[in-house]
């Protein structure tokens, strides 16, 4: 399994914006697909990017087409995830999580990732 650990949450000003980082362990990194979920209280968690092992295919949830952008770089086995023009409902513990099987394409079901992160706060006051 890969082990995941993000950073880069904070509290934030709406219209503001910030980039959460997920260190990977574990040599085989770049062969899985990697995404981002949020969870606030009382929400279920939700899919809010992807991106695909080799990082040529992405998704995102409607609510941040347009304004978050995820990438990968896999010299430095790590995900990221630039969040921009943030507003108060995107306020929610944001979680990295890696793909059950390896050379996958952009995954977007919450079961069929296998290894999460611990999460970081993001807080975006108005």
């Amino acid at each position: 399994q890969v082990q995941l650990v993000e950073s880069g949450g904070g509290l934030v000003q709406a219209g503001g914006s910030l980039r959460l980082s997920c260190a990977a362990s574990g040599r085989t990194f770049r062969t899985y697909g990697m995404g981002w979920f949020r969870q606030a209280p009382g929400k279920e968690r939700e899919l809010v990017a992807a991106i695909s092992w080799s990082g040529g295919s992405t998704y995102y949830a409607d609510s941040v087409k347009g304004r978050f952008t995820i990438s990968r770089d896999n010299a430095k086995n790590t995900v990221y995830l630039q969040m921009n023009s943030l507003r108060p409902e995107d306020t929610a513990v944001y979680y990295c999580a890696a793909s059950k099987s390896p050379y996958s394409a952009v995954t977007t079901k919450s079961a069929d990732f296998g290894s999460w992160g611990q999460g970081t706060q993001v807080t975006v006051s108005s």
